[in-house]
């Protein structure tokens, strides 16, 4: 036996209820024509009669009868799929699946994963940590919150903030040192961080025209940017931190800017989905609170 076409189950149910093929295309917004094609149809795959027609009402046979029972039920769990899909496209649902990287996720993703499942309590959250690359597809990550400059990829991103990166150094440290130009870090200890392309390369501007580039020597090599920041406190040598990491402790006293006329390349804080036509609510909720809580936090700084 062929597949049934399911609209053809409709069109029945609806003459049955209507109890007449005329009723049941004005309620379908079809014609009577296709609502009788439909139904004939429908009875020829059975190989049985479904309907009696009489000059004034349609009535089911018992075959008839027996199939609206069931078409009925059919059609009911059919439209409460929707309806349950309805609801989770309206409010945030689910559990949603996060990547980003040690620092940025510590410092930022993880306070706001927590104000969002205190708002969204249908939702669980399950943060995953880690500098490395992470394959969203494979691993069935809804997002991932990616700083720095992105790859080519089949990815969608969308860039939601920017960051400055710091040349720190602890106080202490920085009162050992007697650096003018860029030049002059090259023999000076350097913390390298192993989770960048190139930890020991760095490229400084001052105006427009004015760029020099520096390798750094390693005096430690370590593949976490927060312990970078441990050893930097601690006074290990220079490093360069982000400045979601690094603003407060500059602010606080705790680690001192060196070469500040120097900037070094901004980089950007990126989310990144699976290519994907819609997203679920609880991927759009997520990002407009991230959104939103690092719009305020800039609006705070400019102040």
């Amino acid at each position: 036996m062929e597949p049934v076409n399911l609209n053809r189950l409709a069109y029945f149910a609806a003459v049955v209820d209507a109890g007449s093929f005329t009723r049941a295309a004005e309620r379908l917004g079809i014609t009577k024509t296709v609502v009788s094609q439909q139904v004939a149809r429908l009875e020829a795959e059975l190989k049985t009669t479904l309907l009696t027609r009489t000059t004034r009402r349609v009535e089911p046979t018992e075959a008839g009868r027996l199939l609206h029972a069931r078409t009925v039920t059919i059609l009911r769990e059919a439209e409460d799929a929707f309806a349950e899909i309805a609801r989770s496209n309206a409010e945030p649902r689910g559990l949603l699946r996060i990547a980003a990287t040690n620092d940025h996720g510590a410092s930022t993703v993880a306070p706001l994963a927590t104000a969002f499942a205190r708002r969204y309590p249908a939702c669980q959250v399950d943060l995953i940590l880690s500098d490395a690359r992470t394959d969203l597809v494979a691993d069935h990550i809804d997002l991932s919150i990616r700083v720095g400059w992105l790859d080519d990829s089949s990815l969608q991103a969308r860039r939601i903030g920017t960051f400055r990166q710091f040349l720190v150094a602890s106080p202490e440290f920085a009162m050992t040192l007697a650096v003018r130009e860029p030049e002059d870090l090259a023999e000076l200890p350097f913390i390298a961080n192993g989770a960048l392309r190139e930890p020991l390369i760095w490229n400084f501007a001052r105006g427009d025209f004015d760029r020099r580039t520096v390798r750094m020597r390693q005096a430690l090599a370590i593949n976490t940017t927060p312990a970078v920041l441990a050893a930097t406190l601690a006074g290990g040598g220079l490093s360069v931190l982000p400045s979601y990491l690094a603003t407060e402790l500059i602010e606080a006293g705790r680690l001192v800017t060196i070469l500040p006329d120097w900037s070094l390349p901004a980089g950007g804080i990126h989310v990144v989905y699976p290519t994907a036509r819609f997203r679920p609510p609880k991927v759009t909720a997520f990002v407009a609170m991230l959104v939103a809580s690092m719009r305020q936090a800039a609006s705070s700084k400019e102040k």
